[in-house]
């Protein structure tokens, strides 16, 4: 008898492994191991054929089980899908008729503004650069449009393979995550370089550029500046309504789910955790690839503004090589940031859970690699394309100055790492500060975020004068003989910032795909594992973001000072006189450098009250159904997911406009204002200069104001998760109850407010490039 046994045991065996392969090739992930049969044969003393039987009836169960657990995992999946799809095309149907209003506002004032000398001379009239400048900005809005519709989609599909791919090893379940991060990466990447160079292409052919008469190719670039800010005006308004929408979400399921009722995140019986998850992906996702879009964008276009600009300035006989050269290295970015993800591979060892990997050090291998690559490619790139017999060794110092760039980059992440990763110090000081109460935890989130804000400051600084003074010396010299190079060094700076961005933004959208894989997990009830994989992603996940976000504000201070470079170079052109200094001791000038600061103060106050106002009535709605239906804690009835959907989805649409317009409104009314001011006290140049000041003083508070946010709001969510792996009492604790009011606190900062001032600054100067002639 005992041999039959061994038998059965051994075709059990057999049937294990085939009907593991059938459920992998079908996406289901559940394992069946024989151990389990061993513990009912010991259980039971069951032998012989009664065992055979009992374990015949015992199989049909275990996949009905699986079955039903993968049910449930698809029925939450389509949910947050739905939701996310359904978000995405109200919001976007609403971006798309204010797009088309402004595009109506700048036709016409381009139609009764005059023509630069340069368009003159070419033969560009007022109609064509005005329709040239509004298709544009529509082909910028469509693109950061799309490049935020694929991050949304690749995420509500990712989710769930990732959450199998844990029941399996953590490993496969990261390399999965990254890799669908990946690909919407590489698609925002490639949408703003392949946009650009369709504008460029088209107009280059259509104007019949450097003909005799015609337009000359260093003058060109300055057409695609509508491009930036149509990039710019639909990443504003997704990131405010989707951090809206997201934040709004959490802050009400943690409020009332884990502090009032003590339930754990992303338990199903919240009615606000659809909600959550949704907004994880129209806020994260498809908010922060429109954000990158329009950095990349913007960064492009100025860097090919001022590569024309110095190429005319030196008498460069083929200037082609400065222009296109910002569209070659993301070219590569595109090249070497696949094979940084790439080399993150994964394990599918079913059955058998490998240790759970340190995530963070996984990705650091992979950004590491993409660094030494981005250092090659970049300097192959500057001998191809900015050698010139004017200067033989120039194409050096500005492979120097994108080193610069590279290293301001690396040392940015691990700046942010440092303060939101709880392996680090700084977090766990904040953790601790969470077990003497609510206060202490928030003094201590706000101090901590202050205190990051001085290290990226010196960072920026030394990169910016660093790069100037590469540039400077690079040999490059105008016709006075005076060095040229100064401004497009810091460019290439930028440049070699940003020649890493899919790498990047591949980390950052691999951070809600993991939450919402965990969310799926927990509403699932998978075993313990599992949720085990997806928290340690998870909170790699938030500093990966933190780190995103970082990195997104120190490309945005760099690409806003070349913009101001650019708004300056424009004025001159259209005012036909210099235009270099913006002198801050006349006073119109001072005020306007005054309400520059007030507008990033008044925009971050809107978009938290936004937050808080639209999370107050997600509380009182979750309050309600717990209240009218007390069989949601034990499981007998079912919330109503829908409802907290809808409350949110219908408040951040309303409550981004007033914050969105005053980003818009604001520099045109006081360029205006002040060029009438102007007109009457005898300064043609004061709404001009006043713009300037405004521009000027905006990105600077708005790079301190955007550091401190991103931070203390990362640092609170980490310090959250690190007394979640059991530290200082774990889930449940009255530290934890503490840190989890801290966490509130700091989403808006974090997803809301802190990601839209990125934009904010960088459409500032992309707007006044735009509307520069109305200043004049």
């Amino acid at each position: 008898m005992g041999e039959s046994v061994d038998y059965l045991l051994l075709h059990c065996g057999v049937a294990r492994c085939l009907w593991n392969e059938i459920l992998n090739w079908t996406g289901v992930a559940w394992v069946m191991p024989v151990r389990v049969l061993d513990i009912f044969k010991c259980w039971t003393g069951i032998r012989g054929n009664l065992y055979i039987a009992a374990v015949w009836r015992m199989i049909p169960r275990c996949i009905m089980w699986c079955l039903w657990m993968e049910r449930n995992k698809r029925c939450f999946e389509d949910a947050i899908r739905d939701g996310a799809e359904g978000f995405f095309r109200t919001q976007y149907g609403t971006i798309s008729k204010m797009a088309l209003l402004l595009a109506l506002v700048i036709l016409s004032i381009y139609l009764f503004r005059s023509p630069t000398p340069q368009q003159e001379s070419s033969g560009l009239g007022r109609s064509t650069s005005a329709y040239i400048t509004v298709a544009a900005f529509l082909l910028g809005a469509l693109c950061s449009g799309i490049a935020g519709y694929v991050g949304m989609w690749v995420s509500v599909r990712a989710n769930v393979r990732v959450s199998s791919a844990a029941r399996r090893s953590a490993r496969e379940a990261l390399q999965i995550a990254v890799r669908a991060g990946g690909f919407s990466a590489l698609v925002v990447v490639g949408m703003a370089v392949i946009g650009i160079a369709i504008l460029y292409s088209t107009f280059y052919v259509w104007l019949r550029v450097d003909s005799p008469g015609s337009m000359k190719v260093i003058d060109l670039p300055l057409l695609l500046v509508g491009y930036g800010f149509g990039a710019s005006f639909v990443a504003l308004f997704a990131q405010l309504g989707g951090g809206i929408f997201t934040k709004a979400a959490d802050v009400g399921a943690d409020l009332v789910g884990k502090v009032e009722q003590g339930i754990p995140e992303d338990d199903p019986r919240n009615p606000a955790v659809i909600a959550d998850l949704v907004g994880d992906n129209v806020g994260d996702c498809a908010a922060r690839g429109a954000d990158l879009f329009e950095s990349i964008a913007a960064e492009i276009i100025s860097a090919m503004i001022l590569g024309g600009t110095m190429a005319k300035q030196c008498k460069i006989e083929d200037p082609s090589g400065f222009i296109l050269f910002p569209l070659v290295v993301h070219s590569f970015d595109l090249v070497i940031s696949s094979v940084g993800i790439l080399s993150i591979r994964g394990t599918r060892n079913s059955g058998s859970k490998s240790p759970i990997e340190d995530p963070m050090a996984i990705l650091q291998k992979g950004y590491n690699l993409t660094i030494v690559l981005s250092v090659l490619t970049f300097g192959l790139s500057t001998r191809w394309l900015l050698y010139t017999e004017r200067a033989p060794s120039a194409w050096f110092n500005f492979a120097l100055c994108g080193l610069v760039g590279i290293i301001t980059a690396y040392v940015f992440v691990c700046i942010t790492k440092y303060y939101t990763d709880y392996k680090h110090e700084p977090v766990r000081t904040l953790a601790l500060a969470s077990s003497t109460g609510h206060g202490t935890n928030i003094i201590a989130g706000v101090s901590l975020g202050l205190e990051s804000t001085a290290l990226p400051v010196l960072v920026i600084s030394l990169s910016i004068i660093s790069a100037f003074w590469l540039g400077q010396t690079s040999g490059l010299l105008d016709e006075a003989g005076n060095p040229t190079g100064g401004l497009f060094g810091t460019a290439v700076a930028t440049m070699g910032m940003l020649s890493t961005a899919a790498y990047i933004l591949t980390m950052d959208m691999f951070g809600p795909i993991a939450d919402n894989a965990g969310g799926i997990v927990e509403m699932s009830q998978q075993p313990e594992s599992v949720r085990e994989i997806t928290d340690v992603l998870d909170a790699v996940g938030n500093t990966t973001k933190a780190t995103t976000k970082g990195f997104a504000i120190g490309s945005a201070a760099l690409a806003s000072f070349l913009l101001f470079s650019a708004y300056m170079d424009e004025v001159a052109a259209f005012a036909q006189e210099p235009f270099k200094q913006v002198d801050i001791a006349i006073p119109e000038v001072f005020v306007g450098g005054l309400l520059g600061s007030m507008l990033i103060f008044l925009f971050s106050a809107w978009a938290c009250s936004a937050v808080g106002r639209t999370a107050q009535e997600v509380v009182n709605e979750v309050r309600r159904q717990f209240i009218e239906r007390p069989g949601i804690m034990d499981y007998k009835e079912k919330p109503d997911y829908g409802r907290c959907v809808a409350i949110v989805a219908s408040a951040s649409l309303r409550e981004m406009i007033k914050p969105g317009a005053l980003a818009i409104v604001s520099p045109i009314v006081v360029g205006l204002s002040f060029r009438i001011l102007g007109y009457y006290t005898g300064h043609p140049l004061l709404g001009a200069k006043v713009v300037a000041a405004m521009l000027m003083f905006a990105t600077v508070s708005g790079i301190l104001m955007a550091l401190f946010l991103n931070t203390a709001g990362g640092a609170w969510d980490n310090a959250k998760k690190y007394i979640e792996t059991g530290a200082l009492g774990g889930k449940g604790s009255e530290c934890h109850k503490a840190a989890v009011t801290g966490d509130t606190v700091g989403d808006p900062f974090k997803d809301t407010a802190g990601p839209s001032l990125h934009v904010l600054i960088k459409m500032l100067a992309t707007i006044t490039l735009v509307m520069a002639p109305i200043f004049l």
